[in-house]
């Protein structure tokens, strides 16, 4: 039997395969089935159409956290045949106006949290506790839907943007069945399997949750934001088989002296994407659950998800020592070609980590950020030179259903990464970011965004920001300013307005001039040094 090419086709399989026999969600007491989420997706699909006048709506925006009408609306969403785009009612309303006005929403589903955190702006939905209960309780509807081909989008996840406005990055729904071809099996998931959820819907990992589960007949188990805090016991209260996070929850985890030996029995997988994981974490985890495959991923939001994987051997003595201490990112999905640049844009074995194939995005949803993230050669032609790269002629157009994605150019052209790899023993190990992108938490930070923010600000004449080592030895965001009355107090309350709180720099540095090199241009490694002093 061929895999599905559509996603909400994914979860609909198990629906039809599963019925009342395993559990499909849980969050907090409430226990669906596959029969009953798939029931309350189809309820909550008519009900979006009919908000809608009738019609199917296009992209819809899911302002909801971890509830049940945040996963049934997800799957609802789908179902309609529009794109999700998810809105983290955690965010400054700000921030999330201005998503919705990029992406440009015909409507929006919001749980009672999404519906008071914010005024998105544009026709909302409002399915809480109460609207779910009559929901369940009326007649199950005719499905309302349009056709979904695999070229129309799925979701868009809206990252961080250089220029100080959010990159809308649209996965089509052939990039999905791609990586789900590949992850749905790699797993060993099934019924009995438990997985956690430990992303916001506004992280693309989310979705590696929630349909690697629902592929095969497991349970998406999702904790309350506060339990993230204490893994471990999480991981044994809710009798999780499987576990995906970023690596930094390790260090909470250690934190809290709960990373005993033989401390999480029930895990069978933990998966850990999103940073680098370094060994020393990484052998403490697997000590505390040593019945488990540990496996690093790595991909960025336009290539869908991961890219690549690489499984750590079950003896820890048999794991790689590279240079920087972290575990390797491994090897390409089988569908995916990787290649590695240096400097001149020539092949070569440490360089920018570029990828082509079936799980490549098919351009941004401004069509102006495709600038430079793409290398316009395929199979059997000349690597072109770093002058020559950066623009493409060709196009390529999600048009049906008007979910249509950005220009951008075809399959065979390679997107560039913006990360740095070299090979090691035959796996590439991650080694940080061509540019001024970092990683806090997971959470995908340009560091322009911040900058070009605190820039905006009155008296404020330039701004740095920097990712500096913590005294935990976790990277946290600190900025440096120059300017006339640039009061940290005031530009701490502008940027909060305006930005989630992972991006909040912890310290904000007046100074009389930032230091510049002998070239003229702003120091950033006296910086880092000035900035790395103050605690």
């Amino acid at each position: 039997m061929s895999d599905p090419q559509t996603v909400y086709e994914w979860f609909a399989r198990s629906a039809a395969i599963f019925g009342q026999d395993c559990v499909a969600l849980e969050v907090d007491e409430e226990h669906l089935t596959y029969d009953d989420l798939r029931d309350l997706a189809e309820r909550l699909a008519a009900r979006l159409v009919a908000v809608n006048g009738g019609d199917a709506p296009r992209r819809v925006g899911l302002l909801a956290g971890r509830s049940v009408t945040a996963y049934a609306g997800y799957l609802a969403i789908l179902r309609t045949g529009a794109a999700v785009v998810p809105l983290n009612p955690g965010h400054p309303p700000a921030r999330t106006a201005d998503i919705v006005k990029a992406a440009g929403l015909d409507m929006a589903l919001a749980d009672a949290a999404g519906a008071g955190a914010a005024d998105p702006g544009t026709p909302l939905l409002v399915i809480g506790p109460e609207e779910l209960a009559a929901l369940r309780a009326g007649p199950l509807p005719e499905p309302a839907h349009r056709a979904v081909d695999p070229d129309d989008v799925a979701y868009i996840i809206f990252t961080s943007g250089s220029t100080g406005t959010p990159k809308g990055v649209p996965i089509l729904h052939r990039n999905l069945a791609a990586y789900l071809g590949h992850v749905a099996t790699r797993y060993d998931v099934g019924p009995g399997s438990r997985l956690s959820q430990t992303f916001d819907l506004t992280f693309d990992g989310s979705v590696h949750d929630l349909f690697v589960a629902w592929a095969s007949g497991g349970t998406l188990v999702v904790p309350r934001r506060s339990q993230l805090m204490s893994p471990v016991k999480t991981i044994n209260d809710q009798r999780l088989t499987h576990w995906f996070s970023v690596p930094s929850l390790i260090t909470f985890a250690s934190r809290l002296g709960t990373l005993k030996p033989g401390a999480m029995p029930t895990l069978r997988w933990s998966v850990f994407g999103g940073e680098p994981l370094h060994r020393a974490a990484a052998e403490e985890w697997q000590a505390a659950a040593p019945g488990s495959t540990l496996e690093v991923l790595y991909g960025p939001t336009e290539l869908t998800v991961s890219c690549t994987a690489y499984r750590l051997p079950r003896s820890a003595a048999d794991w790689p020592d590279t240079a920087n201490g972290t575990l390797p990112i491994g090897t390409a999905y089988p569908t995916l070609d990787l290649l590695l640049l240096d400097e001149n844009g020539r092949p070569a074995d440490t360089g920018e980590l570029c990828v082509r194939g079936p799980q490549r995005f098919p351009g941004y949803l401004e069509p102006a950020n495709n600038a430079g993230r793409f290398l316009p050669f395929g199979h059997g032609e000349p690597v072109p030179t770093a002058t020559a790269t950066g623009t493409t002629a060709a196009t390529e157009t999600a048009t049906a259903t008007g979910t249509t994605a950005a220009t951008a150019p075809p399959t065979p052209y390679w997107y560039r990464t913006g990360d740095r790899a070299t090979m090691h023993d035959g796996h590439l190990v991650h080694l940080g970011r061509t540019d001024h992108q970092v990683k806090i938490r997971g959470h995908r930070i340009e560091l322009g965004e911040i900058e070009a923010m605190l820039r905006e600000q009155p008296g404020v004449r330039d701004a740095v920001v920097l990712a500096v080592q913590a005294p935990d030895g976790e990277p946290e965001l600190k900025a440096a300013v120059s300017g006339d009355d640039c009061a940290p107090r005031r530009l701490y309350s502008a940027l909060g307005d305006r930005l989630p709180p992972y991006m909040l720099p912890s310290r904000i540095a007046v100074l009389d001039q930032l230091p510049l090199n002998p070239n003229g241009k702003i120091d950033r490694h006296a910086l880092l040094a000035e900035l790395g002093r103050g605690h």
